[in-house]
């Protein structure tokens, strides 16, 4: 992160970066001139303090949906929760917050629509009392298809000027992140990680199959609508600063597991950290492949994680 602070259109020595953060952060030592103490500490920190909690987030919420609804190739898009953001934002941004939604914000609208899709998810995955897998993803996939009808027809609406928003916004970044958007961001993520971690146990019953689990006493039906809704609510958050970003909820966790087995105690801690490497990584090669233009991230972390996605295919036999 300290690398990625200094590493910029004005480079930044890392010794520098951590004297300017160390002294914002303890009131210690000296802030140096006051152009550098503006790019380090106001522009570029709470920029890769974001990246750093939206990978650690969506990372999080891949490993859980991939182990609630038994499928590997399971993320927040293929849920359909970041289609339901997509389109919150969306109507925010052309319609105008006052008309759309009674004067809600891009992030608050965002968040509302990602927990509407997993509410839908929820509810259409059930059946007779009961949640079954193969129906959370085939009505994940229903919600996302039907959000993103909408979203498209929205777009339509939108003057030109809108729609190069719209667009920047769907494709992911974290461009312009500010302090004041920190806080709630940060207690979401590692309050929902550490929530989550606390479920390991369950979730490694999880995986041995619903019989084996009420055998052991776990209420499946039960344990999956609650992570189902946590999950929503992590990926929400995240998504609602810094749009849709894909790949990142699948990759990470299957390159944890590939490493240090599937014991959820172990897993998501790592999956968090791991995941929030990988988009300030990614961040940093956005504002510096194309300089003066900046990509978004989204278009990243599809050239990086379809390549994986199609070496999954080949490699996991239990996918057939």
């Amino acid at each position: 992160m300290i690398v990625a602070i200094s590493i910029g259109a004005v480079t930044v020595p890392p010794g520098d970066v951590w004297g300017i953060v160390w002294h914002h952060v303890s009131g210690q030592g000296a802030a140096g001139d006051l152009a550098t103490d503006q790019i380090v500490w106001n522009f570029r920190t709470p920029r890769v303090v974001l990246a750093a909690l939206v990978g650690a987030g969506l990372a999080v919420s891949g490993a859980v949906l991939q182990t609630v609804v038994s499928n590997p190739l399971a993320d927040p898009i293929v849920l359909g929760f970041s289609y339901g953001a997509t389109l919150g934002a969306v109507l925010v941004i052309t319609l105008g917050g006052g008309v759309a939604l009674a004067g809600l914000g891009v992030p608050a609208a965002a968040f509302l629509g990602a927990v509407a899709a997993g509410a839908l998810v929820f509810a259409l995955g059930q059946r007779r009392g009961r949640m079954a897998p193969t129906r959370l993803v085939l009505a994940g996939v229903a919600v996302g298809y039907v959000f993103l009808s909408a979203t498209s027809y929205v777009q339509l609406q939108a003057t030109p000027t809108e729609l190069r928003t719209v667009m920047f916004w769907m494709l992911g970044s974290v461009a312009g992140a500010q302090w004041d958007q920190l806080p709630t961001v940060t207690v979401v993520v590692l309050a929902g990680t550490a929530l989550l971690t606390l479920f390991g146990r369950r979730l490694d019953v999880l995986l041995a199959g619903d019989e084996s689990a009420t055998a052991l006493g776990v209420d499946v039906n039960r344990l999956r609508a609650v992570l189902l809704v946590l999950s929503a609510l992590l990926t929400g958050a995240v998504i609602a600063v810094a749009g849709s970003i894909g790949f990142v909820g699948l990759m990470i966790p299957h390159l944890v597991r590939l490493t240090l087995g599937a014991d959820h105690r172990r897993l998501l801690p790592l999956t968090a950290l791991l995941g929030a490497l990988y988009l300030v990584l990614v961040d940093l090669l956005s504002r510096t492949l194309d300089r003066p233009n900046e990509l978004p991230l989204g278009i990243l972390t599809a050239l990086l994680g379809a390549p994986f996605f199609l070496w999954l295919l080949r490699r996991d036999k239990g996918l057939d």
